[in-house]
Parts: structure tokens; sequence; C-alpha cells
């Protein structure tokens, strides 16, 4: 007799094994994409990560963080889950000490004012219903000159295909809960940049970046939800890569400077 197939648990910031969490999905096969941005970022402002301080948003269980401080930054790491951040601190007990892992929200982070030269926001900037209050509090945490990295979602018809659809509502390929993602919340370049502008920040740089055949993303994506995988298998069958001369059609990069 057939065994059952086994239908998974798909829970975010679940410290179990035997849960499909999106976010750490996402966040491995992000996670090198983010970090070549990040250092293209810096050489292109000629800027050097020794002695500076970096703030990760959403950083969810530290591997951003963990990245950042890899380059040389003393990071603070704040997401609004506190599970995600105890599963941060005992995932990276002793690996990187500069990190100081907190909880809190994205828009009242409890920081004090001009405190960053850089801060990464990642998964964000397209779940938030109010974007202006995060991005006044990354204003008020960043120094004059200070970077603003982020990488989030297009509003285009792949994008909800992708983030509405397959992520959110298909049983094939669902990583995520119901209504994580609206397309209320997915915002495009212009739009972005527009209200990085009203809290006086000059967005720089939009780059597209892209699973290098989409196959494998699939591939990645059902093997992950069926057992076959674990989250450290993803990226190579992902495949990620920067595409910085192309329209982002699903997910994009970019940065700002304070003025």
């Amino acid at each position: 007799m057939a065994a059952t197939p086994r239908t998974p648990r798909i829970e975010l910031d679940a410290p179990s094994p035997e849960a499909v969490d999106g976010r750490q999905i996402r966040a491995v096969a992000f996670q090198k994409c983010r970090m070549d941005y990040v250092r293209t970022t810096l050489t292109a402002l000629g800027r050097t990560p020794a002695g500076r301080r970096a703030l990760a948003v959403g950083s969810g269980r530290g591997l951003l963080a963990s990245g950042l401080a890899g380059l040389g930054f003393g990071v603070t790491a704040v997401d609004p889950s506190a599970t995600a951040t105890r599963i941060a601190r005992e995932t990276h007990p002793h690996g990187h000490p500069a990190v100081d892992y907190r909880t809190a929200p994205a828009g009242e982070l409890g920081l004090n004012d001009a405190s960053f030269d850089l801060a990464y926001y990642a998964d964000t900037f397209e779940i938030t219903p109010d974007l202006d209050r995060v991005l006044a509090e990354a204003a008020r945490l960043l120094r004059p000159g200070g970077v603003l990295v982020y990488d989030t979602v297009n509003r285009t018809p792949l994008s909800r295909l992708v983030y509405l659809g397959a992520f959110q509502r298909l049983p094939l390929t669902r990583i995520m809960p119901p209504g994580r993602y609206t397309a209320a919340r997915l915002r495009t370049p212009a739009e972005l940049t527009a209200a990085l502008d009203r809290h006086g920040l000059r967005n720089d740089d939009i780059c597209d970046f892209r699973p290098r055949d989409p196959r494998g993303l699939i591939t990645a994506t059902v093997a992950r939800r069926r057992g076959r995988i674990t989250d450290e298998r993803i990226p190579p069958l992902a495949g990620f890569v920067l595409a910085p001369d192309a329209r982002p059609r699903v997910t994009y990069l970019g940065y700002a400077v304070k003025r």
C-alpha cells in the first residue's frame, strides 16, 4: 500500500526542523545575493566596514547579521519575533560576538538616534502596512551620510503570481501562511523611491535579483516541502544571482543614502 504524502506544517520562526518556514527559506536562498550587493555598495561608495556599526532589521535567525559581522561591522540585529531572536542567539552563540540580538517591531526599534553607518532591511518592507513609519525610524537611526540597504518584492503580475499565489496558496509550492503578503504591501521601485525621499533618504540604486533558472527554485521549494532536503540545500538549487541591468520583475535590492 502506497504511503500517504506528508502534509508539511507551514510555520514561520518555528524551532522544529519538521516545519516549513518560508522566512528561513528566503533567508538562505537570498543570503549570497544580499552579501554580494552589500560589498558592491560599499565599494561604490568607498566605504569600509571596519570600526562601523550596522543594523540588521528583519534579521530572523541571524544569517544576515552574521554575514554583516563577517564583513567587519559591529552589528545590532532586530526582529519582531522573540522566537527568531532566541533561535539566532542559539545558532550563533560564539561565531560573531560583535552581534547584539534584540526583539522589537520595525517601526519602533528603541535604539539611539544616529547610531548606525549602515542599516539593512530584510523581510520588512513587503509585509509592513505602514512603510512611512518604518522609514522614519530608519532615517532616525542612521548617521548623516549613512546607507540604507534593502531587498523587497516588486508589484507586478509575475510577483503576484509568485508571492500571492505560489508561495501562499498553491498546495505544491506553499511555504507561507495566508495573508503574509498582500498586493497593497508590494511596492514598485518608483513607489519605494518616493517614500524614501519623504524621509530624507536619497535612493541611488535599484538591482534586480532572481533565480538563475526558475525551475531550480520550483524544484527546491517542492523538495523542501516534501522533506527531501534541508534548508541548507536550497541555495545551490535556487541559484539566485544579481541582475543589475535587468528590470525587476519579482524581487529587487537597492540602497539609499541619508542626506
